[in-house]
């Protein structure tokens, strides 16, 4: 272990910065089977702690609760590792590439289904040659991307269960959601092939209809921007079941003062789940929402509770939707239903809540406005939309969009 420290320092201590393109790659190959060997180790290793009960000694009932605590690893991965550690045993084909460095953790892990206590049990009852499933499968992760792998799992898995009951999809359906500090969310979640197939065909519909002229996003970006459309589209219909003798709604408290205020006020409105975000995020919101005026006594009780005001009240709304088809912003394609109403000019700063003051703007692009972007109706009635740096976006034949001009 001393010598495998040392040598870890020595190749930390490497500048780097002399190499290039090909010497690079050089470098990392030979680093990569490397990795993958002290993964086989690692999880060689947790496999006879758990035969022998280690996780005892530090007061854990399991491995995989061990790594989770001493590791820090999460609950996917630590179980990845047992699992692979499981599978050595009665894989020695597997377990003898993954040691060389042939195959990834991740593979291993993967092909280590093969070897669980139902799955062994099943090919036992048929007389299957586990020797020969070995073989083929750790032929396959040598040879074949990882997505190859996991689909030969797949595969065998089925023909072995081939008469076994059809499983209900629902049980192995899962989401999880963390919220963070600033009050954004990351999780992940599990869905059986139909429902994993729903999924990406409603997000798919949405980020190819949503896809326009110069979007730089990632495929992750818009996949994200499509989840969100989802669900706004959703609690727009009005059609999701009440909670609590209310239709959902996106709920943001905020200060008078703090909504009329033009500075930004970050960390000063606070939302119906609990985050916070600033001022300007609310009169973001506000555009196009329903605003309700509370008045708080000096011990925090409401004293009086106003009616609630619609901001732009359904026959403008759909006016709109008329007059401009959908997103105005220039090479936005995103039909009306995506979008909210947006006051050109502020409705705390004045700005009258009229068909002249409203522009239709999708999420994405309602955000640029608000950061920046500005849009502007001409009096022949077409929509032009400029940078924050007062170049104008041209849109069209021979105009790259790229092209700067001076704002009207």
């Amino acid at each position: 272990m001393n010598e495998l420290t040392a040598a870890l320092d020595a190749l930390a201590a490497e500048d780097l910065s002399p190499l290039f393109g090909p010497a690079l790659l050089d470098r990392l190959r030979p680093l990569l089977v490397l990795q993958h060997r002290l993964a086989a180790e690692v999880a060689r290793t947790v496999r006879e702690a758990e035969v022998s009960g280690a996780a005892e000694v530090d007061g854990l009932k399991t491995m995989a609760s061990w790594l989770r605590g001493h590791a820090h690893l999460s609950t996917s991965e630590a179980a990845r590792v047992v699992r692979a550690g499981r599978a050595l045993a009665h894989l020695p084909g597997l377990a003898a590439a993954f040691a060389a460095g042939e195959v990834t953790g991740e593979q291993a892990a993967v092909i280590g289904r093969v070897a669980e206590p139902e799955a062994l049990a099943r090919a036992a009852e048929q007389d299957v040659d586990l020797a020969a499933v070995d073989r083929v499968l750790t032929d396959v992760a040598r040879e074949r991307p990882h997505a190859d792998t996991a689909r030969a799992v797949h595969h065998y898995l089925d023909r072995l269960d081939e008469d076994g009951p059809e499983p209900d999809p629902t049980e192995g359906r899962r989401l999880v959601l963390a919220k963070h500090a600033d009050g954004s969310l990351s999780g992940r979640f599990d869905l059986d092939p139909v429902g994993g197939e729903r999924l990406q065909a409603a997000l798919e519909a949405l980020v190819q209809a949503g896809r326009s002229a110069g979007d730089a996003r990632t495929r992750g970006q818009q996949a994200a921007d499509a989840l969100v459309q989802l669900c706004d589209n959703q609690l727009a219909t009005g059609s999701l079941p009440t909670l609590r003798g209310h239709k959902p709604q996106v709920v943001v408290t905020v200060a008078l003062e703090d909504l009329a205020d033009p500075a930004v006020g970050r960390g000063t409105a606070e939302m119906g789940f609990g985050a916070t975000i600033s001022a300007a995020r609310a009169r973001w919101l506000a555009c196009d929402g329903a605003v309700t005026r509370i008045v708080m006594g000096p011990d925090g009780l409401p004293l009086e509770h106003g009616r609630t005001l619609r901001l732009f009240p359904a026959h403008v709304r759909r006016a709109a939707e008329v007059r401009d088809g959908g997103c105005v912003f220039a090479g936005c394609g995103a039909p009306t239903w995506w979008c909210d109403v947006h006051h050109l000019i502020e409705w705390m700063n004045g700005g009258e809540t009229n068909l002249e003051n409203a522009a239709l703007l999708c999420e994405r692009h309602h955000t640029k406005v608000h950061h920046g972007f500005r849009v502007e109706r001409q009096p022949d009635g077409r929509w032009r939309t400029w940078r924050p740096d007062g170049t104008e976006i041209l849109i069209g034949p021979g105009r790259s969009g790229l092209i700067l001009t001076t704002a009207a």
